[in-house]
């Protein structure tokens, strides 16, 4: 299983965080309502003092990466042993972890920017007026 978390878990666990997320509008107290990010924890929103920075959430982050490595582990676990074994083809490996690789770039650009505030935990409280599940296809 070693190699099939290296092979697979790790590069689909990446691909799966930036593509499939949750949107939850809110009303937050003392400042505008706003659309927060991530699943199943809130983890990123816009920042208040700036055009184009984020607020990022360090322990949410932490936590949903967790949730979609248990996820995806667990995913592939279940079909290794209980439907059939998996043994991934390199070149499914390359793209995988390709794939990966260009998600890490962009997301490290994104965050990259000087003017991004990072908060260890959501320095804020808030009430969810709605939410949904929103697909990076669906941004574009």
């Amino acid at each position: 299983m070693k190699s099939l978390t290296f092979k697979l878990v790790i590069p689909l666990t990446i691909i799966s965080f930036v593509t499939i997320t949750k949107w939850w509008f809110v009303e937050i107290v003392d400042a505008p309502n706003e659309i927060l990010t991530g699943f199943p924890l809130p983890f990123v929103c816009r920042a208040w003092h700036t055009s184009m920075a984020l607020q990022f959430f360090v322990v949410a982050f932490f936590g949903d990466l967790l949730f979609y490595f248990l996820c995806c582990f667990g995913f592939v676990l279940l079909v290794d042993k209980y439907v059939i074994q998996i043994r991934p083809y390199k070149i499914i490996t390359i793209l995988l972890w390709l794939s990966a690789i260009i998600v890490i770039f962009i997301t490290s650009i994104i965050i990259a920017n000087g003017d991004n505030v990072f908060y260890l935990i959501k320095p804020f409280n808030t009430q969810t007026q709605s939410s949904g599940i929103r697909l990076i296809w669906d941004v574009f």
